[in-house]
């Protein structure tokens, strides 16, 4: 009995010991799940798949979430038509002490499947990002920067994939509004939604995200980005010179469609978007600012009143204020993170930058509000370039130099990039270079994301005004040697000087200008703008401490590229503003440049490229070409020209130097005239000599310089010739042949013997036929003679005979 009562109490201990090691693994467990029952739940299925959808002028786009790439804080599947985009957003939990900026990155990839096509570099997959990702990315990201937190200073990456084009639509706007999607239902701090839209102008009608059929007829290509209130965010923009009150009903009309699709965006947030986050604020301490402010406020004001300082000595003067002071304040708060002293000193700059501008209506230069700084221009500075010229505001300076080479040398891009909004071929190039020592710096000369947006929109700021079918393909080159601010501007308006030095006959002068804001907010929302002042050809510093960075460039007539970077919303009455400002800037800087030159070189200049184009016979095309191509190539290697193909009988020549054209032309004329064939009649006899004998007929010169050509047995006589023995043909032979033209395919000859000869009827196969046929048809001949003597000779031998 006691041994069962030993055994049964162990087996209750084990019982008892097994289940309390559950209950603890399962304690485990359930914390584990707390912590991470959110995302699981957000990636169980398709339960927490949601979506909605905005018409947009007949146009509907649906964003939807919670189907694919449920890891990711944030996903938005953008789809309009059927272009789908793929959007996701990332944010690390730890934040980077210092940065000074939101470390956003945005990523743009387009992909060649998407396109129902694979790519056609060597290794058939999609390599580095090509120049229109790099652009679409730059477009996204100053889309939805400016409504992070000024000091949110965790890494965030948004990445836009392509999913399905269909050719279309475009799928950047697509990617605008699913990243808008993606961090609105994420837990990352972001105060949007924004909405996004591509806005044409068709016969002065507005469309609203129009196809790309209907893009092409557009005068306007701009895509509006909107926040909360009807604000604006981001506008990019290119124009054929169309005139300031149409542009600023497209920018009403874009602004007033982005908000049904903010509405929809925050529906979905509101319906399957997370708590967001709570991070650390990196804003140094109040009494850390105000020490500064009563340390420093004095001397600022005096460094940035003092209208003889330049970019170097401001800066190294404002600088100088922070070395003085900062040891004083790290004594003061010996607590204090260093990152919190220096960004006391930047707040304090920045405010009394700001306040001085407010106060005084009045600019650190000494400048009013609408005032440009002083401008030079000069044009032809060296001979051997093709057209230069120089443009200087202020302390910015930026050289131009133009390039003309052949048609063959425009750019031409890949068809996936064609499909995606791309251009399929450029005969005007504007590449802007912007290297270190232009700010005063080191540093590795190298062309990244800042310089190739910089380029782009210099180069569409031109490109209205360049003629179409231009016989030349056109290099822009923008270095910029001096920048304090707004070098891409500078950059259109040395373009334009240097084209028409080069003596393209663009229609008239083409001038940007950046316009600046220096904003007051209402201090429990700091999106909410309470006091403004817009200013005119923004300084580096202007850049650096205001709000906005509106860059727009045009003709006299109206405006061909707009660019926008801002800090915080803007209201449409802003955006008025500035445009009326650089309206009246770029007018301005127009008649300053029309006092260098007015207007293009009617001729270019003695050491630019020539074009010519030459025809060369069909027949004698092989010859000029030569055995692979060898006689064009030696031709192009030894004078420097480029020869292309135009047509079968027509090429075209270009040539670096008129020079190297007499030299090429002189080859081409040498090389033609060994094989030049005199001019034939058409319908006339020639005396043909025999050079060859062949089964299917004979082959004939009817000149010695000429290229041999075939007779076939078809015309060689009325009868039908299985082989040219049969006529007696052999080699050296001389023969009449009629000229009937060359044919236009082949351009071989159109000759004859048989339109010469006589009728015949007769098969014959072989000479000793015809000898035999010929005796033959003798023999018939004299018997019919001797029948008809006969009959002759009857016929008087009755007649002599009496009638009875």
């Amino acid at each position: 009995m006691g041994l069962m009562c030993k055994a049964r109490f162990s087996f209750q201990r084990r019982y008892f010991m097994h289940h309390l090691g559950c209950l603890c693994r399962l304690n485990t467990v359930n914390r584990w799940w707390g912590r991470y029952a959110r995302r699981w739940k957000h990636s169980r299925g398709s339960n927490n798949v949601a979506e909605v959808e905005a018409n947009i002028s007949n146009r509907p786009l649906t964003l939807s979430t919670g189907k694919l790439a449920r890891f990711a804080d944030g996903c938005a599947i953008s789809q309009i038509g059927d272009t789908s985009v793929l959007v996701t957003a990332v944010s690390k939990n730890k934040p980077i002490l210092g940065a000074g900026f939101v470390p956003l990155t945005v990523d743009y990839r387009q992909k060649a499947a998407a396109a129902g096509r694979i790519p056609t570099n060597h290794l058939r997959r999609e390599l580095g990002s090509t120049d229109l990702e790099i652009l679409t990315s730059r477009m996204i990201d100053r889309s939805i920067r400016p409504l992070f937190p000024r000091d949110y200073f965790y890494e965030t990456q948004v990445v836009c994939n392509l999913l399905a084009i269909d050719g279309k639509y475009d799928p950047a706007v697509a990617s605008i509004n699913g990243a808008s999607a993606a961090l609105a239902v994420s837990d990352i701090p972001w105060n949007g939604p924004v909405g996004a839209v591509r806005v044409g102008l068709i016969d002065d009608e507005v469309v609203i995200n129009p196809t790309r059929q209907e893009l092409k007829q557009s005068e306007l290509n701009m895509v509006i980005a909107g926040g909360f209130r009807s604000s604006v965010v981001m506008i990019e923009a290119s124009a054929n010179n169309v005139v300031q009150s149409k542009f600023l009903k497209a920018i009403r009309s874009g602004v007033s469609e982005t908000q049904e699709i903010i509405r929809s965006i925050d529906s979905l947030a509101r319906s399957a978007g997370k708590p967001k986050r709570t991070v650390q604020r990196f804003e140094p301490p109040k009494e850390v600012v105000d020490a500064v402010r009563n340390l420093c406020q004095e001397r600022y004001i005096l460094v940035f009143s003092d209208e003889t300082h330049d970019k170097i000595s401001r800066d190294k003067a404002s600088n100088q204020i922070r070395l003085d002071n900062i040891e004083k304040v790290t004594e003061m708060f010996p607590g204090v993170d260093s990152y919190y002293i220096h960004e006391a000193f930047r707040i304090v700059s920045k405010e009394v930058f700001r306040n001085l501008i407010f106060e005084h209506d009045k600019r650190c230069d000494g400048r009013g509000l609408d005032d440009l700084r002083p401008i030079s221009c000069d044009v032809d500075l060296y001979k051997p370039l093709h057209g230069s010229a120089v443009f200087q505001r202020g302390q910015t300076q930026v050289l131009c130099t133009v390039t003309f080479d052949s048609k063959g040398s425009a750019l031409r891009t890949d068809p996936i990039s064609e499909l995606t909004g791309g251009p399929k071929e450029k005969n005007f190039m504007l590449h802007y270079e912007f290297p270190p020592f232009a700010t005063n710096e080191t540093g590795k000369v190298s062309i990244g994301r800042r310089e190739l947006g910089h380029g782009t929109l210099a180069e569409r700021a031109l490109v209205p005004v360049i003629p179409e079918n231009y016989p030349f393909t056109i290099r822009l080159t923008s270095e910029v040697l001096e920048s304090n601010g707004s070098s891409s501007m500078a950059s259109a308006c040395g373009g334009s000087l240097a084209l028409m030095d080069a003596g393209v006959p663009i229609e008239s002068h083409v001038a940007g200008v950046a316009v600046g804001l220096v904003t007051k907010t209402d201090e429990n929302d700091p999106t909410l703008i309470t006091d403004y002042r817009v200013i005119t050809d923004l300084l580096g510093i202007e850049d650096y401490f205001g709000d906005m960075d509106f860059k727009m460039a045009g003709t006299k007539k109206g405006i061909t590229a707009l660019q926008t970077d801002f800090k915080l919303p803007a209201s449409t009455r802003i955006i008025m503003d500035a445009v009326q400002s650089a309206t009246r800037g770029k007018s301005e800087i127009i008649k300053i440049m029309s006092e260098t030159i007015r207007t293009h070189r009617e001729e270019r200049k003695e050491n630019s490229p020539v074009e010519d184009s030459f025809e060369v016979p069909i027949a004698q095309r092989s010859r000029f070409v030569g055995p692979g191509g060898y006689n064009i190539k030696n031709i192009q290697a030894s004078t420097g020209v480029s020869i292309e193909t135009i047509s079968e009988t027509k090429f075209s020549i270009f040539a670096p130097t008129p020079s190297a054209m007499t030299e090429a032309k002189e080859m081409v004329e040498k090389l033609l005239e060994r094989d030049r064939a005199p001019l034939l009649e058409f319908g006339a006899v020639y005396t043909a000599t025999i050079v060859e004998v062949r089964e299917v007929g004979v082959m004939v010169k009817l000149y010695p310089t000429m290229q041999p050509a075939l007779l076939h047995n078809s015309q060689l006589d009325r009868r039908n010739i299985r082989h040219p023995s049969a006529l007696g043909m052999e080699v050296g032979k001389e023969i009449a042949v009629k000229y009937f033209g060359r044919d236009p395919a082949t351009g071989a000859m159109r000759l004859s013997r048989k339109a010469l000869s006589a009728p015949a009827a007769t098969v014959l196969n072989t000479l000793a036929e015809l000898k035999q046929n010929n005796a033959h048809t003798n023999q018939a001949a004299e018997n019919h003679s001797d029948s008809n003597d006969e009959m002759d000779s009857s016929n008087s031998t009755t007649d002599s005979v009496p009638d009875r």
